[in-house]
């Protein structure tokens, strides 16, 4: 049960790294292609708001659920693949 859950989350994690990235960057170049400052500036806001709620705390959840998922299936971390 653990295993699955551990791995549910590493997955989720990786979805939300490459669904905020790959829409991130839509919105900014979008809001770049109007040329308008002000929606530009609008934008990157929120931009780094999602940036801190979404990719951060995937960027973190990743690594830390790699390695719980490695000790669940006894994996050595310090050994080659």
């Amino acid at each position: 049960m653990t295993y699955l859950v551990l791995k549910y989350l590493h997955v989720i994690g990786a979805i939300v790294l490459i669904g905020t990235g790959a829409g991130i960057a839509f919105f900014m170049v979008m809001a770049h292609a109007t040329g308008h400052v002000a929606k530009i500036a609008g934008v990157a806001r929120i931009v780094v708001t999602a940036d801190f709620l979404f990719t951060a705390t995937a960027v973190v959840a990743q690594p830390v659920t790699g390695v719980l998922l490695a000790r669940e299936m006894g994996y050595n971390l310090l050994e080659g693949w």
